[in-house]
């Protein structure tokens, strides 16, 4: 149905606007199914959320860890079945993880700074971690996003140090590593996922 939808629309801008290539198109329909599937996706999600009693964390996750997220990339699920239950995971496991885990000042600082310390080691080797469907091949832009990685990681810690809500902290630092974690090669193997620059690149040898 989101497809359809999709295809739908793109037709109707490539006959207002004819010079959009088939390669552009391509990129502009993986983006309108970004975005019809995923409105859907977070009013499911956040409305569950609401009614098992932890909308407001919800909400504060998934704006929390937006930037950070958006520009350390990391993989896509293949469905929008598979992406629902897969957000879900993410989402409401950095909640729920962070509702019940109780740190102490001492365990807090060491977490932070494994936490710290793990995602930049994964932000250097992976980040920006992009798809087949929308491969990253500048080498600025893949300098400025991974620059970008590195402040946000660093930026949404220090709010995890000095926010006095512990489940909100929680939720910065629990999420952080979850999004490390989603970059890595191992993630993307689990998932059957490619870095879209890497496929590119051996395409490019072809």
């Amino acid at each position: 149905m989101v497809e359809k939808i999709c295809s739908f629309i793109l037709s109707k801008m490539r006959k207002k606007m004819p010079e959009i290539t088939d390669e552009q198109g391509e990129v502009i329909l993986y983006g309108l199914q970004l975005l019809v599937g995923e409105a859907p996706k977070m009013i499911l999600l956040f409305g569950i959320s609401f009614i098992l009693g932890f909308g407001l964390e919800m909400v504060f996750a998934y704006f929390a860890i937006m930037p950070y997220r958006t520009f350390s990339g990391g993989f896509h699920l293949h469905t929008h079945l598979g992406c629902i239950i897969g957000s879900a995971i993410f989402y409401y496991g950095d909640v729920l993880i962070s509702k019940f885990l109780v740190l102490g000042s001492v365990e807090k600082y060491i977490l932070v700074a494994l936490s710290l310390i793990f995602g930049i080691l994964m932000v250097s080797m992976y980040a920006p971690a992009d798809t087949e469907n929308v491969p990253i091949i500048s080498k600025k832009e893949r300098k400025t996003k991974k620059i970008l990685s590195y402040i946000t990681l660093i930026l949404t810690l220090v709010v995890a140090l000095i926010i006095p809500n512990q489940v909100y902290s929680n939720i910065l630092i629990i999420g952080t590593i979850i999004q490390s974690m989603s970059i890595t090669r191992i993630a993307y193997k689990l998932t059957n996922n490619k870095y879209g620059h890497e496929e590119f690149a051996k395409q490019a040898q072809n």
